[in-house]
């Protein structure tokens, strides 16, 4: 007899750290997506910013598909075509001169944290250890990147956290110029802060932040895990900002729903990374090369980057109608199509409570913390999606109101 999965399945068979929504997805098209009843759902959370062409995009399929017919693994004990085509295609696109692939976002930073001590190392020394991240940003789930994180709740209960990180406040230059010095081997950052609340970065602050890492001789990192590949308009936010890192993570929207991460640097930090001082089992996998060369490719283009300011306005536009009927916000900002909608002070911390009611109404959302509505969709949302997209939201919204 066939088994048809159900909600409660989750809880008796999977390990109780997530908590999804009760409704299983089963099929996808563009932005839109259906469940096991049939039932139509638009899709404004883009599987948390990684669907960066929506579901099942015919260019994407068709590259799995023939490398599904060629070769799927390896190991890097020998490479393969579609990872050689994925680096040259980055490098050949950013300010980098190598490429490093792996398989998700924590891993891309995980290498970077390391990279940048062991560069720190052999250039400087073993004392210029210290690594300056940022209050409420998020870098991943390893125990290094979640350390490095400035979300003490993803590291709370796991014993002690790695040494030599230090903490600042984003968007304030001044805080990190109290800690860092000449043991500073790196900055972390994120262009634009995801998990802490859809925060654009200023232009003084990574200005700010280039010239203390040169002051210093610290390495510049910014995590683009999120706010890259396409999703700030430009293929990565540094591009926007004209500040340029020594090296960047990416992840995400990368793979277009297929599990893969790179990290990008220069050939003077690169060459410290000797045979066998870093390693991914997965990384460079001929299957998740292929798809990542095609999401690559189809983004970078004119026509894909210049809709992404077009769509942004579009939501600008309906979240502001919804405010002026509903009070519901107290601000919406972001970059492109990474969108945050701050709860006004007598909804504060009630985000989620949106997100239920949202899918009642037939439309997929996020949070970013308890205190902003987030929207990640795939670039390339047709906008009359999101025009019935935030018909639902709002009748979300209006039943969220009148029952607050």
């Amino acid at each position: 007899m066939a088994y048809t999965p159900t909600r409660e399945d989750f809880d008796r068979y999977m390990v109780p750290n997530y908590a999804p929504q009760k409704v299983i997805p089963v099929r996808g098209e563009g932005s839109r997506l259906w469940d096991q009843e049939g039932r139509e759902y638009i899709d404004f959370a883009g599987g948390i910013a990684v669907n960066s062409l929506g579901h099942c995009h015919p260019v994407l399929v068709n590259a799995l598909r023939e490398q599904a017919d060629k070769l799927w693994h390896l190991s890097n004990v020998y490479t393969n075509e579609p990872a050689l085509q994925l680096a040259k295609s980055l490098v050949e696109r950013t300010f980098a001169d190598k490429a490093y692939l792996c398989s998700s976002g924590g891993e891309a930073n995980e290498a970077a944290l390391k990279l940048a001590r062991r560069w720190a190392h052999d250039t400087h020394g073993a004392h210029k250890d210290k690594i300056i991240s940022f209050r409420q940003s998020f870098h991943g789930r390893t125990f290094f990147t979640v350390s490095v994180g400035g979300q003490p709740k993803y590291s709370q209960g796991f014993g002690p956290v790695p040494g030599g990180i230090l903490h600042a406040e984003f968007n304030n230059l001044d805080s990190v110029r109290e800690l860092i010095g000449d043991d500073t081997c790196a900055v972390m950052v994120e262009p634009m802060q995801g998990e802490g609340g859809i925060l654009p970065a200023t232009q003084e602050f990574l200005e700010g932040l280039r010239e203390l890492c040169d002051a210093h001789d610290a390495l510049l990192i910014y995590d683009e895990v999120q706010s890259g590949m396409g999703r700030p308009g430009t293929l990565f936010a540094y591009m926007r900002y004209g500040v340029i890192p020594d090296i960047l993570t990416s992840a995400k929207s990368l793979g277009g729903g297929f599990p893969v991460g790179a990290m990008l640097t220069t050939e003077a930090i690169a060459k410290v990374f000797t045979i066998g001082t870093h390693g991914s089992t997965y990384g460079g996998n001929a299957l998740a090369s292929a798809v990542a060369l095609a999401a690559l490719e189809t983004i970078d283009t004119p026509e894909v980057l210049e809709g992404v300011q077009r769509r942004h306005e579009l939501f600008r536009e309906h979240l502001g109608a919804i405010n002026s009927q509903y009070g519901v916000f107290q601000e919406v900002r972001g970059m492109g199509l990474l969108i945050g909608a701050q709860m006004a002070p007598q909804y504060e911390g009630r985000a989620k409570d949106i997100l239920p009611l949202a899918i009642e109404e037939g439309v997929m959302a996020l949070v970013a913390g308890p205190n902003v509505l987030r929207m990640a969709p795939s670039l390339v949302i047709p906008e009359e999606d999101i025009v019935e997209g935030m018909a639902r939201l709002e009748r979300a919204v209006a039943r969220f109101v009148e029952n607050a």
